[in-house]
């Protein structure tokens, strides 16, 4: 069900004074019960992608490409939708949060436009996002851009995919700075953020 600002507006302006304060807490509670703030009206901040499913394992195109592991490495298509007012700039990051220690970074990407809703496969490797004029991180492998899942044999690990909707386009970040970096300038500019997980194993 979904009631619009302008609906409510016509009822209270039908009210005489004396019941105005009783229909503005009526429309209070018919929009809460609705989940129709005028914030939430236009939906939650969600990700999808042609790549990934949330829950499922990651396909070979995605993987890393050295060491012991034979994939594609080329990062994962990505779309979101219902970015919230005031945003400035978005940011992608994949973060292993199984691996040992602290987890391993496999992708940080900061500066990509507002007007950008979606990256397309490859996006990383193939100047894409180089030209769209977003930058790169050094991920945990040591080298700038994407780098797949390649976790040593053994159990599943859990790969966290985030795209954050920010409320500044200045990190005062530059490319190859290490992902942890990014992580932390990306945090403190957050207005909202979209997350799905894959999962792989060897």
């Amino acid at each position: 069900m979904r009631i619009s600002p302008e609906v409510v507006a016509s009822v209270l302006a039908r009210l005489s004074p004396a019941r105005t304060a009783a229909g503005i807490a009526s429309a209070s509670l018919v929009w809460l019960a609705a989940g129709m703030c005028p914030v939430a009206a236009q939906g939650a901040f969600t990700i999808s992608s042609s790549d990934l499913r949330d829950g499922a394992p990651v396909r070979s195109e995605q993987v890393y490409n050295k060491d012991d592991c034979k994939g594609g490495n080329a990062s994962p298509q990505l779309s979101w939708r219902n970015a919230p007012p005031g945003t400035k700039s978005f940011a992608v990051t994949i973060f292993d949060r199984d691996a040992p220690g602290p987890g391993w970074w496999h992708w940080a990407v900061a500066g990509i436009p507002p007007q950008i809703h979606a990256l397309p496969t490859n996006a990383s490797a193939s100047g894409a996002l180089a030209q769209m004029g977003a930058i790169e991180a050094r991920n945990d492998y040591g080298d700038t851009g994407y780098g797949g899942p390649c976790p040593p044999p053994g159990k599943p690990h859990r790969y966290v995919v985030t795209v954050f909707a920010l409320n500044t386009a200045d990190l005062r970040l530059g490319p190859a700075r290490h992902a942890l970096m990014f992580d932390h300038e990306i945090n403190t500019s957050v207005l909202a953020k979209a997350q799905l997980t894959v999962t792989y194993e060897r």
